[in-house]
């Protein structure tokens, strides 16, 4: 069954904030017990304050992604003019199918029908199959916008060009 990219459903909030605390967890980026693990959890508040988006077979969830759309809380790098998108997350049991990529796709696609001209996103440095990833859609360093949202919590940042069409 091809994969489809909707909102998330608030029956699916639950299990939406556990697949993106899991996947933190699992890859080893964040301690079990570290407090932002309960934002990644917090899924409700994601559907509030921004676009909470999930992949899907038709059956099952196989990814999230928080598109943050103008003016969102949870907006931390986009300026005017930009969009961005946060706490990709795919749980391990559900990779390889394609799920990151259709995220990414739909996050690109909002933005520009934002008229955004340019994504945004920060990441861990150890996440290096998701800094793959974006590149493969062109993202590139953003060093200057770098930063650390807690002492020791360091972020790359990473930004994209939309041009027409994009």
């Amino acid at each position: 069954m091809p994969l489809t990219v909707r909102r998330a459903l608030p029956e699916e909030f639950d299990r939406v904030g556990e697949m993106t605390a899991t996947a933190y967890v699992h890859d080893g980026h964040l301690p079990a017990d570290y407090s932002y693990v309960q934002v990644l959890r917090d899924a409700p508040a994601r559907a509030r304050e921004a676009d909470l988006l999930v992949a899907t077979d038709g059956t099952t969830l196989l990814g999230t992604v928080t598109w943050c759309p103008d003016g969102s809380a949870y907006t931390e790098l986009a300026g005017p003019g930009e969009g961005e998108f946060r706490m990709l997350a795919v749980p391990p049991e559900a990779r390889r199918r394609g799920a990151a990529r259709a995220l990414v796709r739909a996050c690109l696609d909002r933005s520009s029908a934002a008229g955004h001209t340019r994504v945004v996103l920060s990441t861990q440095p150890g996440m290096t199959a998701a800094h793959a990833l974006y590149a493969s859609f062109g993202f590139v360093r953003d060093p200057d916008r770098d930063w650390e949202p807690a002492p020791g919590v360091q972020l790359l940042a990473y930004a994209l060009e939309l041009g027409p069409g994009s």
